[in-house]
């Protein structure tokens, strides 16, 4: 780029729980700029969340934290070329890239799910992620097994 780098936009906390990761789960959730639908999906599902798992001594807002910590990836595999082959070579992810892509493997299998609303498709996805189970949780553990049957290409990094 001949310009600097565009400045980072602060994101505001949600309004309920006073978090901005929260925020950024709900604009990756938004659907054609419709951000109170957003809202309203993402607290209807922690509503569900805190339901089901009562008998857990956890909030809901704790346990779609964990969820998204058990789904959140360590390492990635990009491709590289090196004298005309193409090496899958394993690259550890930045902080920001795990969160990013870690809410958008959650929130693409949800929508995947079968269910009424994605309120409770949501909600099944958040829980499964929870008890380290689940579709998105399955991505995460073959992104790390590509890495690390790739491990012998590590020193072409860039």
């Amino acid at each position: 780029m001949r310009k600097s780098k565009p400045k980072k936009r602060i994101l505001l906390p949600d309004p309920r729980f006073n978090d901005q990761l929260v925020t950024r789960f709900v604009n990756d959730l938004m659907v054609d700029g419709k951000k109170s639908l957003a809202y309203k999906i993402f607290y209807n599902t922690m509503d569900i969340v805190g339901e089901r798992m009562k008998d857990s001594d956890k909030t809901p807002l704790e346990i779609w934290k964990k969820a998204l910590e058990n789904v959140t990836p360590a390492v990635e595999v990009k491709s590289r070329r090196v004298g005309g082959s193409t090496f899958q070579v394993p690259m550890e992810v930045r902080a920001e890239r795990k969160n990013s892509i870690s809410i958008k493997n959650l929130i693409s299998f949800a929508r995947k799910r079968s269910g009424r609303s994605m309120d409770e498709k949501l909600a099944a996805e958040v829980i499964a992620a929870f008890n380290e189970e689940g579709g998105a949780y399955k991505r995460k553990e073959d992104m790390h097994r590509m890495a690390e049957a790739n491990k012998a290409f590590a020193h072409f990094r860039f």
